[in-house]
């Protein structure tokens, strides 16, 4: 199984000229050691947790019968058997160090202290290849030119989850991985950030000043992890908001032993206690993150301070998707599972916001860049809507789109509007087909419909800069990346003839990516680049094929 669930881009120029290899000095090391210390504590409390109701059950068992009584009698001969059997290995000394005749531990490797050191590897005779070449050559291939773009996917493959670091050429039609990152779950939403947030999370101000290349990851677990995408091969988070970040901060304000809190499953003003579906960056405020949990809250971030600023509950059921006002710069939308979407000032929290009803769970909202007094709304049942805030209901079941459009038979599970070309949408869907749409004052018009063979569409995203503002990164069920020139398609041409570049002679479609090659993906049904389609369970629930 492998499947993507969402893709981010990150605009030109903000990617470093020449990534940099993980370092892992002191304060790294005593950094992850106290995040894998939580892990740890984590997994013991959940082992003690099990044996203990394990105990229970047995004890319960016993006073059942007579009969489970022999039976016990039994198994605890046949565990004394066991143990016999077991005592010529001397397991109980495993682990202990053997020793020779100096009294020098015994290894697989011999004694270190023996071997011979050298402080320069060209003072080592066994070693032949000059070290710098082999480094230059490294870095050589880690390079990204300031024309290329990177697309980060979230990726789940054989049940391992990792983000994929994709780097975009344009001009040469290549599209390849460039490093990975390996993530503890499910990853169900992604965020790019512009902002260094701080690897300890220790209070450090950020300097709005400086310009970074991070992404904030959230998944089936309650934290939120945030990723230097210019350090390769990093094994821990640069952040973590969340309890998980609460409690590494406790643990590490002093070295005195501390009783680590117990993780809650109530909804609280600290953290989230449940999966984490949206992310939202405001772009005006850079140090501020909104985050939506299927625990039907949102929470304000302060990436300043790695602390939850204010918890709202404006939701009844899961909270899906957010997006900040492109102007008001205070103004949050929110889209949930209890059919309502709502445009709230983030400043008043006690203030009551407006709200809008849809006739199905929501799947995504937009603010129109090129006019934010509108916003979209795509519903489960593949109809999106168009609504001008200026018009606020009485009721939220009383709300009138501007228009309303049947795009999909099934949820449109993605949707994007393109930032760089007015009136350019696009719809996935479940039904594993991607639509591209024309918006005129008159109302929508689909262009094109396409199957771009990536299984159920569950990541649609358009370039963000002018120079690729008519790509759009597809990604789905079946685990790959493709990356269309919607201005080569000639019914695209036609629809923005006025801001599509002239070209002499016939234009060739270019669609670049990267197939999947795993064994258990669905029946190949999708297209070849440049050919035409041959075929026309929602929520974050439910990804896998049928």
């Amino acid at each position: 199984m492998s499947m993507i669930t969402a893709t981010v881009w990150v605009p030109r120029g903000y990617a470093a000229a020449f990534p940099t290899k993980y370092d892992v000095d002191e304060h790294e090391l005593a950094r992850i050691s106290k995040l894998a210390k939580l892990k740890l504590d984590d997994a013991n409390e959940e082992l003690v947790q099990a044996q203990h109701n394990s105990h229970a059950e047995d004890s319960k068992a016993d006073d059942d019968s007579d009969a489970e009584d022999g039976n016990s009698i039994h198994l605890a001969q046949s565990k004394g058997d066991a143990d016999d059997d077991l005592r010529e290995y001397d397991l109980e000394h495993y682990d202990s160090e053997e020793v020779d005749e100096d009294g020098e531990a015994v290894s697989m490797f011999g004694n270190a202290k023996s071997l011979a050191y050298h402080e320069s590897n060209a003072e080592d005779p066994y070693i032949t290849m000059p070290e710098g070449d082999e480094e230059d050559e490294e870095r050589e291939e880690l390079q990204i030119l300031a024309t290329d773009n990177m697309v980060v996917a979230a990726k789940v493959e054989d049940e391992v989850a990792h983000l994929e670091v994709y780097v975009y050429e344009d001009e040469a039609d290549n599209l390849y991985v460039h490093h990975d990152i390996m993530l503890p779950a499910i990853p169900l939403c992604l965020e790019w950030l512009d902002i260094p947030v701080g690897k300890t999370s220790m209070g450090d101000t950020v300097d709005q000043s400086l310009r970074a290349n991070f992404v904030a990851v959230g998944t089936f677990d309650p934290d939120i992890e945030i990723w230097d995408l210019d350090t390769v091969d990093c094994m821990y988070p640069n952040a973590i908001l969340g309890q998980g970040g609460v409690d590494q901060k406790v643990d590490s304000e002093d070295g005195k032993k501390k009783k680590k809190r117990k993780k809650s499953k109530k909804p609280n003003d600290d953290y989230h206690v449940d999966a984490v579906l949206t992310i939202a960056a405001s772009k005006n405020h850079r140090t501020l993150l909104a985050s939506g949990s299927a625990d039907k809250t949102i929470k304000l971030w302060d990436l300043s301070t790695l602390k939850c600023a204010k918890s709202y509950s404006y939701h009844t059921d899961k909270v899906c998707s957010l997006m900040w006002h492109p102007k008001e710069t205070t103004v949050l939308l929110s889209g949930s599972y209890d059919r309502t979407v709502v445009a709230a000032d983030m400043r008043a929290p006690e203030a009551k916001a407006p709200r809008w009803g849809v006739e199905s769970d929501v799947e995504t909202v937009r603010w129109d860049p090129h006019d934010p007094n509108y916003f979209y709304v795509t519903t489960e049942n593949g109809v999106v809507h168009y609504h001008d805030t200026r018009v606020i209901p009485s009721s939220p079941e009383k709300g009138t789109p501007v228009w309303k459009l049947q795009a999909h038979d099934e949820s449109v599970s993605s949707f994007d509007v393109n930032p760089i070309i007015p009136g350019f949408l696009v719809t996935g869907s479940t039904d594993k087909e991607v639509k591209l749409w024309n918006v005129q004052p008159s109302g929508p018009s689909m262009v094109i419909s396409r199957n771009l063979g990536v299984g159920k569409v569950f990541s649609t995203t358009f370039g963000p800069d002018a120079e690729v503002g008519f790509r759009l990164a597809v990604a789905g069920s079946k685990g790959a990346v493709q990356v269309w020139d919607t201005s080569t398609n000639a019914a695209v041409r036609r629809a923005f003839a006025t801001r599509v570049a002239p070209v002499d002679g016939e234009v060739t479609e270019r669609i670049v990516g990267m197939e999947d090659d795993s064994s258990d993906s669905e029946d190949e049904g999708g297209v070849e680049p440049g050919g035409e389609s041959t075929q026309g369970g929602n929520g974050w629930e439910s990804m896998e094929e049928d």
